[in-house]
């Protein structure tokens, strides 16, 4: 048999609280700015525009030194090398020479002309890291952008969310009056199985919001490239300075501002420049080259003996340090290198360069096109949210006094199910549709202010 006290232990061990380790995480709240300078951080796109940046800097730092002398040392060293001679051919007597020696050499080249070639390079180098800055500070406005929508469309699906919370609470408490009402005889049985249905539906439409919200959470991780088990939230940005934004739009002013502030643009002009440089470096091949080269070198022997008869003196050599500096010697040139025909190689380049500087040009000018028809786009969906935020809130004070006169009526018996029902519906609907028109404003301004460039990075 168990112990008497055993009943006792147990419904104290039950009363224990839970271990800490399964204590709720706080969530830590972030503003829009934290999430953009996180974002900009952690973003692959950002890192892979620096990159890029950082690999036409070494371009262009390349394309400057082809100005530049060319520098290159020399040395050979040999350990040993044996020789055989005849000496005397009569005798058919063979002498040996064996000797160590050292080779020096200093060599500087200059090229004085290679039909611009090089300063082709340099002028589409400038461009091409010009067109890299611009790129960078584009793909970092593309980061804010998509943050910004992520951010808000977190805001706007908390907000559905308790909008939906709350109907689901007035719900229940109706569902609770209409059971009494209905025991009371006031209702009839249809009212109650019909609340009933109602409130499933609504408790059916939170946990769907609730999903949404989850969603949108996690597509706001993946913009931070946060883990996804990290416990974050969006910090809440009053409703008021969202509607505090400029009603009417200057459109041939916005387009102007666009296709001035636009760096993909500016990166696009600027790579169809370089590829215009490209044609002359690569119609260079066509002309002559002309290179200027000087050659400093000297060598001795640390080491030298024969068998061959002849007086020693001869090849006493003095010491080798000597020799170094003793047999000094140098050669200036001046070549030319033309290449009369190729094969049609140069022409071929020649081409592939312009057919590549005409695509380039080809996609700046769709560019533009395509941002003069977003900035439209983007202005009139401004302006049509606007509309919508007025006639949400119209429909809003509608829907809100049409449901207390028919609750009221519900109340009193005068009302059916399906009116009162209907009532509800319609206010639960506009109080969404005017949360939704508010902060469809802010992602509309957002899309606006990206269409035409002026995304601040501060």
């Amino acid at each position: 048999m168990l112990p008497a006290f055993f009943p006792v232990a147990v419904s104290l061990l039950m009363l224990l609280p839970p271990p800490l380790s399964g204590a709720v995480r706080e969530k830590k709240q972030l503003t829009l700015r934290e999430c953009v300078e996180i974002a900009l951080v952690n973003s692959s796109t950002v890192k892979k525009a620096e990159h890029a940046v950082r690999l036409e800097g070494s371009d262009l730092l390349k394309s400057y030194g082809q100005f530049l002398p060319k520098l290159s040392v020399s040395a050979g060293y040999t350990p040993v090398s044996l020789t055989r001679t005849y000496s005397d051919l009569s005798a058919r007597s063979i002498a040996k020479t064996q000797t160590e020696r050292v080779d020096l050499a200093l060599t500087t080249s200059l090229n004085l002309f290679n039909g611009f070639q090089d300063y082709a390079s340099l002028r589409a180098a400038i461009k091409r890291r010009e067109a890299a800055g611009f790129s960078l500070f584009r793909a970092r406005q593309i980061i804010i952008y998509d943050v910004t929508q992520a951010y808000y469309q977190v805001l706007l699906n908390r907000e559905l969310l308790k909008i939906a919370r709350e109907n689901l609470s007035s719900s229940r408490d109706q569902l609770q009056l209409t059971k009494r009402q209905y025991e009371i005889g006031i209702k009839p049985v249809t009212d109650f199985y019909q609340q009933q249905a109602e409130t499933a539906d609504n408790e059916l439409t939170v946990i769907k919001t609730e999903n949404n919200l989850r969603q949108s959470g996690l597509e706001l991780l993946r913009r931070l490239r946060l883990d996804p088990a990290d416990e974050i939230t969006a910090a809440d940005i009053p409703v008021d300075s969202l509607l505090d934004l400029p009603l009417h739009l200057d459109r041939d002013r916005l387009v102007s501002q666009g296709l001035a502030n636009r760096k993909d643009l500016q990166s696009s002009t600027l790579s169809t420049n370089a590829a215009q440089w490209d044609v002359t470096r690569a119609a260079a091949q066509r002309y002559p080259q002309l290179d200027l080269t000087f050659s400093l070198n000297t060598g001795g022997y640390p080491y030298y003996t024969t068998t061959a008869d002849v007086p020693p003196s001869s090849y006493a050599y003095p010491p080798f340090s000597d020799q170094l500096s003793d047999l000094v010697g140098y050669s200036l040139s001046l070549s030319m290198n033309w290449s009369i025909f190729d094969g049609f190689l140069t022409r071929y380049n020649v081409e592939q360069a312009k057919i590549n500087y005409l695509n380039q040009g080809l996609d700046t000018a769709d560019l533009k096109h395509d941002i003069a028809i977003d900035i439209e786009l983007a202005a009139d969906n401004y302006t049509a949210a606007f509309k919508q935020i007025e006639t949400a809130r119209q429909g809003l004070k509608a829907a809100e006094k049409a449901y207390e006169t028919v609750k009221k009526k519900y109340d009193l018996g005068a009302a059916s199910f399906v009116e009162a029902n209907a009532a509800k519906a319609a206010l639960v609907s506009a109080r969404a549709d005017y949360s939704q028109a508010t902060y469809d404003l802010a992602l509309q301004k957002n899309i606006l202010d990206f269409a035409t460039g002026s995304i601040s990075l501060d």
